[in-house]
């Protein structure tokens, strides 16, 4: 007998396996993650069975759906009991049950799963739907009843999840308004099991992160559908709304008063028909704005030339973050005097990136960064041919946002997808 509180919009979600979809979308902070792992936990105690935990991008699994297991089986005192491997990720249950992660960026390891009973996939907005038919074909067990849980922020109406659970007008498939679950809350269709929430649904929340939510209206009004509302919609065209420019001396005010290790440099490389891109910019991190305040901008420059030009760097010994799928030229201007080395890369990660610029509240640029805002002010999404917009890809190549990119590594814009542990407010104790 195990006594956890649990938010009451996800007490039915707990102890339904009547249905083999479930299919949860909804808003930022609305708990539906955290009750997801719950869910898997209690019914892997319950019966001998393997699950498998997915995301698009397997580095993007420790730190979230891995820790989110952790953190409730350290809450709820079963880490006695529940065995975490760190390499391979890995979580054990002292009856056999076992929970496996693994990344659609690594489809090879899938081939070798067997008797996968549950699957999770986290985000599956950013799946391909390939990908998801993938999965399905994993899912198999002579005699257990399978089930398939699918969680995600809404993204936009030409998503593979939205057409698969909702409609699709080019192929002419209804299969359920959204504006009824938005209204019902749960619903249940055939085989899948609909749930939608908001963070007025997780109880543990602060009012200042739902206030927080609310801002997104005046800076970000399809942010703020997905965060506060947690709907679907048709996608803004530009990148970054939030993108501004100011007079020079405005945006280098507010850099002076920004602590030195918040201010950074980013370097993309290019030659012919690309640029040499570097940009300095700073982190506001209280109020979650980004300032671009300096930029170098040019190609057809031979190394030793660009070295020249940015002999600055030298002096001041500045950290340059760059792009590391050029090594031998980092190895360069490291052997020149610079402080400089690569930033992270991985298959996925130019959609990381763009949604780490996209969580700044505002991106203020220096209005002498001319190619900073030739390239971003009005960059808009590339479509498909469907004219389905690509969330990773633009209508041009724009340098200086790789450079943003580089700069930005290992920096995470405070995640307002906040979800802390403790009593809530109203909460019911559950024995479960």
């Amino acid at each position: 007998m195990i006594e956890k509180e649990v938010n009451p919009h996800f007490e039915e979600f707990l102890f339904d396996w009547n249905h083999k979809f479930y299919f949860l979308v909804g808003g930022y902070g609305s708990s539906k993650s955290y009750h997801v792992a719950l869910k898997i936990i209690l019914k892997l105690l319950q019966e001998k069975r393997t699950a498998l935990v997915v995301r698009e991008v397997y580095d993007t699994i420790r730190d979230s759906c891995f820790s989110l297991f952790d953190e409730i089986i350290t809450g709820m005192e079963l880490d006695d009991r529940i065995k975490l491997v760190t390499s391979p990720m890995q979580i054990r249950f002292p009856n056999g049950s076992k929970i496996i992660f693994k990344g659609m960026d690594k489809p090879a390891k899938l081939k070798s799963i067997n008797n996968v009973t549950i699957v999770w996939v986290e985000e599956c907005s950013e799946l391909k739907y390939e990908g998801f038919k993938e999965l399905l074909g994993r899912l198999r067990h002579p005699t257990l009843p399978l089930h398939f849980i699918l969680s995600t922020n809404p993204v936009g109406e030409d998503n593979w999840t939205y057409k698969h659970f909702f409609k699709d007008d080019r192929k002419k498939v209804f299969v359920l308004d959204d504006e009824a679950l938005y209204q019902n809350r749960i619903v249940i269709l055939k085989n899948t099991y609909y749930h939608h929430s908001i963070a007025d649904d997780n109880l543990f929340l602060p009012k200042s992160y739902i206030e927080q939510l609310e801002e997104l209206k005046t800076y970000d009004p399809d942010l703020y559908r997905i965060a506060r509302k947690g709907r679907f919609g048709v996608n803004g065209i530009r990148v970054l709304p939030q993108f501004v420019v100011k007079p020079h001396y405005e945006v280098l005010e507010a850099v002076n008063k920004i602590p030195g290790n918040m201010k950074r440099a980013g370097f993309d490389f290019g030659f012919e028909t690309s640029y040499n891109a570097l940009v300095r910019l700073a982190i506001d991190h209280d109020n979650k704005y980004l300032y671009i305040y300096w930029e170098y901008y040019k190609n057809r420059m031979t190394d030793d030339r660009t070295e020249t030009e940015i002999a600055e760097f030298k002096e001041t010994r500045e950290l340059i973050r760059a792009d590391s799928a050029e090594p031998k030229t980092i190895a360069y201007y490291r052997q020149q005097g610079f402080n400089i080395k690569g930033a992270k890369k991985f298959q996925g990660s130019r959609l990381q990136y763009t949604k780490k610029v996209k969580r700044f509240k505002k991106i203020i640029c220096s209005e002498n960064c001319v190619n900073v805002i030739s390239e971003l002010k009005d960059l808009t999404y590339k479509k498909d041919k469907l004219g389905n917009v690509i969330e990773d890809d633009f209508n041009i190549d724009p340098h200086t946002m790789s450079a943003i990119w580089y700069a930005l590594d290992g920096y995470e814009v405070a995640d307002i997808k906040y979800e802390k542990p403790g009593r809530p407010k109203g909460g019911r104790a559950q024995k479960i």
